[in-house]
Order: structure tokens, then sequence, then C-alpha cells
């Protein structure tokens, strides 16, 4: 009776045992492979930056605080420089890209607008910015604005065309319009009255939190995108 008893434990051991060792295996997997955090770079001018805003209420920190809010998990870096033009932008992405960055957001064009910079000269800086990331294996986003006729219709179709265009050369999804979440079914007279600051040019906050939300989907899938690399 002993004897039986004792290949029954045998065989229950035998059993038993490489069945606790598969799911002590399981429960170890999730800690050794859990996903990486995604870390996105904001390249941008003041818009991106900031400007005029406390800390908390500019366009990353409010963007960081939707992508917590639907559960993405991601960390946007602010690489906003006030007053950067293209150019200034494109001298910075070499140290924007650096290799813990996974994906970029690139908001570039608007000081080049202010400042009557040819349309030609704006699209080759954007396009080696983009070539950087490409290079560097992020993904990207490219945010495009819509400008006023200031300079007149062929500036205005060309600035606002190099983005587009630009989306297509190097297969990069692209939000047309920074400002889109402001003015979309808003009366202009009104947006401007309201969700800009004094200087007539930059959102206040209640402004951001408007392009956030219109925005926020687009970044939400550029970090799904980097994490699927």
């Amino acid at each position: 009776m002993k004897a039986a008893s004792k290949i029954l434990n045998t065989f229950a051991y035998g059993a038993i045992a490489p069945l606790r060792n598969l799911i002590i295996g399981l429960l170890l997997v999730p800690a050794t492979l859990q996903a990486e955090t995604i870390t996105i770079a904001a390249l941008g001018d003041s818009l991106t930056a900031g400007y005029g805003l406390p800390q908390s209420d500019g366009f990353v920190p409010q963007l960081q605080a939707w992508l917590d809010a639907n559960g993405v998990d991601a960390t946007v870096l602010n690489a906003g420089v006030s007053g950067d033009t293209t150019a200034g932008g494109l001298s910075r992405a070499d140290w924007t890209l650096t290799p813990d960055v996974d994906a970029m957001i690139v908001t570039l064009g608007g000081n080049d607008f202010l400042r009557g910079i040819d349309p030609d000269n704006s699209k080759a800086n954007l396009s080696a910015i983009l070539a950087k990331g490409q290079s560097a294996g992020v993904e990207m986003l490219l945010v495009g604005l819509t400008v006023s006729s200031n300079y007149g219709p062929e500036y205005q179709a060309a600035f606002q065309g190099m983005y587009p265009e630009l989306s297509k050369e190097f297969d990069v999804p692209l939000f047309p319009d920074f400002f889109a979440g402001m003015t979309e079914g808003r009366d202009m007279a009104e947006a401007r009255a309201t969700l800009l600051q004094a200087d007539g040019i930059h959102p206040n906050k209640e402004g951001v939190a408007l392009i956030v939300e219109a925005i926020g989907p687009a970044v939400a899938d550029l970090a799904e995108r980097a994490a699927s690399r």
C-alpha cells in the first residue's frame, strides 16, 4: 500500500512540477517583456514651446495630459523654441533626435510666414528635417498651417501647399492645420477674441485645449506606430 502511494505521489509531482514551472514562467513574462513608454519629441516654435502661458498650460503639458487621460503610454518632450524658423528647427534636429526618441512631431513654419521667407526655403528646411527623422528611424507627424494672403495668393498657395507635398514625398502623416481645433465650426472673429492671447497670435489656455483635443488622436496614432516598429 505504501509503495502504491509512493508511486502515485511521484507521478503527481512529475506531472505538476512542469505545470508549476510553466505558470511561474508565464507570470515572469510581463516583467521582462513590458512595453516601453514611447518618447515623442515635439520639434517646433513658440506654439509648441507654450509662449506666454504658465508651464502647465502650454501645448506639450496639455498634450501630455490628454495622452495620459486616453491611456496612451507616451512621454512628450518639449523641443519648441520661441522665434524659431524652419532653419532653426533644422539646426536643432540632430540633437533633438537622441537615441531615446521614438517619434517626432514637426510643427514649424509660422515664423517663416511672419518674416515672409520664401516658401521654397522653408520647404527645403522641412524636407531636411524629415530626412533626418527617417535616417534616425523615428515615426513622424508633420503639422501644417493655414495662413493669410498677406503676401499674395501665390505665396499663400506655395506656403500651405508645401506641407501636403512633403507629407506625400516622405510618406509621413499630416495634420493639416495646427489651429484646426480652434477654428473649426467657429466664427473667426470670435475665435481670435476669445481663444488667443493679447498678441493676437498665440493661443491662450482654452485655445490650446481645443488644439490638443483636435490633434490628440493623430499623436496617439503616432505613438502606436512607434510602438509597433
